[in-house]
């Protein structure tokens, strides 16, 4: 049997997961801001670097790289369910989570930025609050070429 994610890390991964039957859940303020704290708490226990991420309504982006030994399965799986079980509002992911190695960083990030404006939330991705583009957060700068 193969795994359905045989790249787990050292590689800079753009990681899709989105929420069950897409509902909207993040369209409540707190829990978009739950989703990346949870992220931060996940980072403490499961190491990697973020580069850039955004909280949509239905679905999150996370541009990352999984530091040896750990997984990219582990590391999201502590996502979902921490979340899950910091929000108590019952099943609210799809099992199944959607991750591609990046050859272009930058290409990636301004993908992931884009998302909000896209969707015609935002008029400029840094007016979106559940995004790294609106500089409120800590991330992992970009450094050489990707």
């Amino acid at each position: 049997m193969s795994q359905r994610h045989p790249t787990q890390n050292e590689v800079m991964m753009l990681v899709t997961t989105n929420t069950l039957n897409r509902k909207p859940i993040f369209s409540n303020d707190a829990y978009a801001r739950e989703a990346i704290e949870c992220l931060y708490r996940v980072q403490n226990q499961h190491p990697f670097l973020l580069y850039g991420f955004v909280i949509m309504l239905d679905h999150c982006h996370l541009l990352m790289q999984i530091l040896e030994p750990g997984k990219i399965s582990n590391t999201i799986s502590a996502f979902k369910s921490g979340l899950a079980h910091d929000l108590g509002i019952g099943p609210i992911w799809q099992r199944r989570f959607d991750n591609r190695i990046v050859k272009n960083a930058y290409r990636a990030l301004k993908y992931i930025h884009m998302n909000p404006v896209k969707a015609d939330l935002v008029e400029k991705p840094e007016d979106y609050p559940w995004s790294s583009a609106s500089g409120r957060w800590d991330v992992t700068e970009l450094y050489g070429d990707f």
